[in-house]
């Protein structure tokens, strides 16, 4: 099946019918049975392109809950996130900040939305847990695997309600072959195929300039190392379209191997029932982008062995996600092309006695949890499984393509002290250190 390798993720939601559509102009009556206090209280933290064209619209249209906060580091697109809160309410409900820790000393606010750069993931989900608040979280949802197992067992521990904010168990057709393979349409899995689209690296200039005024530069960096400003590791100011440029860093940001990652190789693990283990064998190669700044991978291919005998090949090219049985097999490919060896195998319905998953938006998922304490599809252990796969690879890659042996259960390389060292990042800049 011939694709267009470098289909964007905006691109993908829009063919998949999840982009919010138009601007935020629609308003809601809050006064008696909408009214606020009867409602979850959502705090956004973080509020450039990602907030602002898909996480944002869904917690305003939703009955159940309302946006009272939000947050970020950049005046402009405070003042943007402001504007639109409130034109859609049609009255002032929502507050805003440029700290993060002042919006999760709230005690009103119920659950937050952090939609920030992926180097802040962890600590301020950590934070927003300690401080008692349930948590959707964008992908990917950590840096190392380190840091997603204290996230993952923090969340446990304190019975908060976490959804990794990933789309794509809600698409119709993703879902419809993880339950046609979770069913044994196909017989036992043996091989699994992922693909993420390749990374683009435009040219920029790497100048060095003061930070723009409506921007706080350190916290922006915050557990990150300190460099001085350019705007080619950020983002442009007063745009909320363009690809940021932090995603092609890896300060920042571990690239399209993460990225996109997170998506397909979630639905992968989903539909092989491994999404809560790992592998126990993982090999790679690629080739980092030679630009001081934007360093990303720009290409790779990984393999995986699982205990039960599965195989599974990863690598930059196209989005996609394959299962190969026994019995043949089923793919879906971005923006939505679902094929099977057998065509008759899509039209098969799932009976009442059989593996069902819900069928929900990732958005109203985390909210029906937040109400009823429920595990949502996609919770921090899933999240960490997930996410854990592309770091796995990433490590390979360090090591120049050499097979390593993984241990799911412990999360370490046995005798292999090396390769442990990168199961986690540098010492994080104060005060931002994991606790």
């Amino acid at each position: 099946m011939k694709q267009h390798q470098n289909v964007s993720r905006r691109q993908f939601l829009k063919a998949a019918g999840l982009m919010a559509a138009g601007p935020l102009i629609l308003r809601r009556n809050l006064f008696g049975a909408d009214a606020p206090s009867k409602k979850i209280n959502i705090g956004m933290i973080g509020m450039g392109r990602q907030a602002m064209y898909a996480n944002l619209l869904p917690f305003m249209q939703s009955e159940d809950c309302v946006v009272t906060a939000v947050c970020d580091v950049d005046s402009w697109r405070l003042a943007q996130a402001l504007n639109a809160v409130r034109k859609y309410y049609g009255k002032t409900v929502c507050k805003g900040y440029r700290d993060f820790r002042e919006l999760l000393a709230r005690p009103d606010i119920d659950a937050v939305m952090i939609s920030t750069p992926d180097h802040w993931h962890v600590p301020m989900a950590i934070a927003a847990v300690n401080a008692g608040k349930d948590v959707a979280l964008e992908k990917p949802i950590t840096r190392t695997i380190n840091e997603g197992r204290i996230l993952a067992d923090l969340a446990a521990k304190h019975q908060r309600v976490f959804r990794v904010d990933s789309e794509f168990r809600s698409l119709a057709h993703f879902h419809k072959a993880v339950e046609l393979v979770r069913n044994g349409r196909i017989g036992r899995i043996h091989t699994i195929r992922t693909g993420c689209p390749r990374e683009l690296f435009p040219e920029e200039p790497a100048t060095l300039t003061p930070p723009p005024p409506e921007l706080d530069y350190d916290f922006w960096l915050g557990p990150a190392p300190s460099v001085e400003y350019m705007q080619k590791r950020v983002h442009p100011p007063h745009n909320l379209k363009s690809r940021p440029g932090w995603m092609r860093n890896l300060d920042y940001c571990d690239g399209m191997i993460t990225n996109w990652g997170a998506h397909l190789n979630d639905i992968a693990q989903w539909g092989a029932g491994t999404e809560r283990t790992g592998p126990v064998e993982v090999e790679a190669t690629g080739r980092f982008h030679s630009d001081p700044v934007w360093n990303v991978l720009e290409s790779f291919k990984a393999r995986y062995k699982f205990a039960n005998g599965i195989e599974m090949f990863y690598e930059m090219g196209t989005a996609h996600v394959r299962f190969e049985g026994e019995k043949g097999w089923v793919q879906v490919a971005a923006p939505g092309q679902l094929t099977a060896s057998d065509p008759s195998l899509l039209r098969q319905k799932i009976g009442p006695g059989e593996i069902h998953f819900p069928l929900r938006t990732e958005k109203k998922d985390f909210i029906e949890c937040v109400k009823t304490r429920g595990r949502t599809l996609e919770d921090a252990e899933e999240g960490q499984r997930t996410t854990s796969l592309c770091h796995l690879a990433h490590i390979a890659i360090r090591f120049g393509g050499a097979k390593l042996a993984w241990d799911p259960d412990k999360e370490i390389f046995p005798g292999n002290d090396a390769a442990n060292k990168l199961l986690q990042r540098p010492p994080l800049r104060a005060p931002w250190k994991l606790e």
